[in-house]
């Protein structure tokens, strides 16, 4: 299914998206429209082809996907501005936008666009996001070709939005916890003899190789763990040290106590 893209708002995020497509071939430049304020700092994109914009209107109407990457407090504005040019046989509108809900941009283009509310990480910047992604009034076939548009950016899920802010906390939040680990890697490398340096190129790639472990073989954690847990081993006896001091239930608690704050306001 090949659709003309408006990306609304050529920030990081959004040209993080935009390269991540071009680069993919998903999208070919002539078809892909961004908008900025200052169209000079897209320079790169109108090298390649891409039309870069300051006038929103004109990028959602010669789009058929528009898709939202602007900040939380634009969102309304920027629809309410757009309508004269929305319409809802054509346009398949997406957001990007934290925080916004599929709720909130009904309110604005009323009931009969097709919308989606889509929830990358920071890993977008190097197509290995992990996004999630919801939608209204969309058909199986709007559905496929909006994920299969994130695919080219890292892995997908499509979930019911009720589950969106628990996503945030695994897939967002994640991004952070994932790291606090790496970190705690690295000092402990330090500790036991290694430069800031070594101990961070160890930690770092052990971590991306037991996650492609699982990403790619489609095994649980346990399998794995238990390939290189030797009887009375070291790995057994570091594991049981750190459940321990409540490794475990440390992480467990840190996602439902992210959660909360998310459910019960900010």
């Amino acid at each position: 299914m090949s659709q003309k893209i408006a990306i609304i708002g050529g920030g990081n995020l959004g040209t993080a998206i935009a390269e991540g497509l071009l680069d993919s071939g998903f999208v070919l430049p002539e078809n892909l429209t961004i908008t900025r304020r200052n169209t000079a700092l897209l320079q790169s994109f109108k090298d390649r082809g891409v039309q870069v914009v300051s006038d929103n209107a004109k990028a959602v109407a010669q789009a058929d996907f528009v898709l939202l990457a602007v900040k939380p407090f634009q969102i309304k504005d920027i629809l309410t501005s757009l309508l004269p040019q929305l319409n809802s046989s054509k346009h398949t509108i997406g957001s990007v936008v934290a925080g916004v809900w599929l709720k909130d941009m009904v309110e604005v283009v009323g009931n009969n666009f097709t919308l989606f509310r889509i929830m990358p990480n920071t890993a977008i910047a190097i197509r290995e996001s992990m996004t999630c992604i919801c939608s209204h009034n969309a058909s199986s076939d709007q559905v496929a070709y909006v994920k299969e548009m994130f695919d080219q950016l890292g892995k997908t899920a499509v979930i019911e939005e009720k589950h969106m802010d628990a996503a945030t906390v695994l897939g967002a939040c994640g991004t952070a916890f994932a790291l606090r680990f790496v970190r705690a890697n690295i000092q402990g490398g330090i500790e036991i003899g290694f430069s800031a340096a070594t101990a961070s190129l160890i930690a770092e790639q052990t971590v991306k190789g037991a996650a492609d472990l699982l990403l790619q073989k489609g095994t649980h954690p346990e399998q794995e763990i238990d390939k290189v847990t030797t009887p009375k081993g070291c790995t057994i006896v570091g594991l049981n040290e750190m459940e321990h001091q409540g490794f475990s239930s440390s992480v467990i608690k840190g996602i439902k106590e992210s959660y909360n704050k998310i459910v019960d306001g900010m």
